[in-house]
Order: structure tokens, then C-alpha cells, then sequence
């Protein structure tokens, strides 16, 4: 496949962004201009997609692992280019930063079903929509959207309970959170994944925000909830530590242009 057009492209390997080692962070939202790499790229998957919002389409090229860019060409992870793309906004989905994280997340995807999950055979594009068809038993694969929400505790003294997960970088706190199981409703995910992680009940359960966050195939939906019982208690399985903490007292913070930081902005800010 050949990509035309005059819209950027955006190249990935595994979960990095792949751009011009001169492009600065303001400019990480554009794609790279054609001609900056030809039209033939062995062994890679290149695909293209419509746009959630207007403008052109999407152009996407999904690098194999074994590529090796030039030195004229850097790797950024792609939660470190979110971060620089939105500075201190929430990437909510729409406007340039949603044309990247829906390029991203159809790359994630496409990585994970090149064959059938009934059949096994190798998958294609349907030709009308945007999904993979099984050329041999006829089955439909739609991107995968995995629902799970996050949640910042607040309890009667104003505090917020702020939590280091075994997976988070050596001092980071950040809030609770946890997939939809089948069946439940998400106030029902908050009270659980809070009950399981840390041992706390709560109520007053409130939707606030949500944001696509295809690392890979989420969307996270934003609570806030109110202190209601219990003694904090860390699960130890995900959970390594929980503690309240007052606004003047914070330990280091999740970066910006995550819905985490945004709940987290929106209690030192006074408005949760």
C-alpha cells in the first residue's frame, strides 16, 4: 500500500512515536511529511482511517520491531509525546491530539489481530468500516475499547488518598482505578476496585471526566467519591502503599494530559 495525501503521517514501533530528531514538542501532534520517508516501507504496516472530526484522513504506519530509524530520527514513548503534545490540558480525544491517540490505538490493534480469534486464518480489512474480516469463516473484529475507571477519594478533612501501584516509577502516587467487569455498572467498578485495592468504602460517587487512552485499548472514566469507612489497607498485589494527603503535602504526581492529573488539578484547585 502507498500513502498519498497531504496530512501528516504518523509512524510507530511498539508503543513509541517516531519523528525527525529535530521536531519539537509542539510540532509531535503534525505526523512526518512524506517525503521526509518515500512511499515503500518493507515489512511494516501501513494503513489509513477516518478521522473522528473533520480534516483528512488518518495515515498511519505501524514500523516492524526489528527497524532501526537513523541517527536522523528519535524514539519518544508514546505517554511521554502525550504529555508534551498537551502540556497541561487532559488529551480528552478531540482536536490534533485525538488524530494521534486514534492512530495509535488502531496501530495497537491492528498489531493484535493480524489472524482470527475463531479460525485462526490471517485476517484482512473489511472493505466498508473500520475492522478486520476473516476471509475464511467470516468473522468481524472491531477495535477493542476496554472500559476503566479511576477514581480520586476525598474525605472529610479534604484530603485526597493517593496511591503507588507496583507498575508506577519509583515515588509516583496517583489514584485508584480498575477495568469494568461484565455485569456492572461503573459506580459499582469504583466502590470495588477501592473495597479490593485499599479497603475503604465510599459514596457520593460522581462521574467528572472520561479520556481515549489506548495504551493499549482503554478508555479511562473519572470519578470522584467520598470517604465513608474503613482503614486504609493496601492489597499488596498492585497496591505497594496508600496514604491521605493534604494539598501543601504531595508526594511526585502522574504527568499532565492524563485524566489522573486532571482529577488531581481540579482537588488542588478546590473544585472536588
Amino acid at each position: 500500500m502507498n500513502i498519498t495525501g497531504q496530512e501528516g503521517v504518523y509512524f510507530f514501533q511498539g508503543t513509541n512515536l517516531v519523528v525527525p530528531a529535530g521536531t519539537p514538542d509542539a510540532a509531535l501532534y503534525q505526523g512526518v511529511p512524506l517525503e521526509n520517508w518515500g512511499n515503500s516501507f518493507e515489512g511494516a504496516d501501513i494503513f489509513e482511517i477516518p478521522p473522528l472530526y473533520g480534516g483528512g484522513p488518518i495515515r498511519g504506519v505501524l514500523l516492524p520491531p526489528d527497524f532501526f530509524p537513523s541517527r536522523e530520527w528519535k524514539i519518544i514513548p508514546m505517554r511521554q509525546a502525550l504529555f508534551q503534545i498537551v502540556g497541561e490540558t487532559i488529551a480528552d480525544g478531540a482536536g490534533p491530539a485525538g488524530r494521534v491517540l486514534r492512530a495509535f490505538h488502531i496501530a495497537q490493534w491492528r498489531r493484535e489481530s493480524v489472524f482470527c480469534g475463531s479460525c485462526g486464518s490471517r485476517n484482512e480489512d473489511a472493505p466498508e468500516e473500520l475492522a478486520r474480516r476473516c476471509p475464511v469463516c467470516g468473522r468481524l473484529e472491531f477495535p477493542r475499547i476496554s472500559p476503566a475507571v479511576i477514581v480520586l477519594i476525598v474525605n472529610d478533612a479534604g484530603q485526597a488518598l493517593l496511591a503507588h501501584n507496583k507498575k508506577f516509577a519509583s515515588g509516583v502516587y496517583s489514584l485508584i482505578a480498575g477495568f469494568n467487569e461484565a455485569g456492572e455498572n461503573l459506580e459499582a467498578t469504583v466502590a470495588r476496585e477501592i473495597r479490593e485495592e485499599v479497603g475503604l468504602e465510599v459514596h457520593d460517587i460522581r462521574y467528572i471526566a472520561s479520556q481515549p487512552w489506548p495504551f493499549p485499548n482503554s478508555l479511562m472514566l473519572g470519578f470522584n467519591a467520598r470517604y465513608a469507612g474503613g482503614a486504609i489497607k493496601p492489597d499488596g498485589v498492585e497496591i505497594e502503599d496508600a496514604r491521605w494527603f493534604s494539598r501543601d503535602e504531595l508526594p511526585q504526581l502522574p504527568g499532565h494530559g492524563s485524566v489522573s492529573r486532571y482529577l488531581i488539578n481540579r482537588w488542588l484547585e478546590g473544585r472536588l
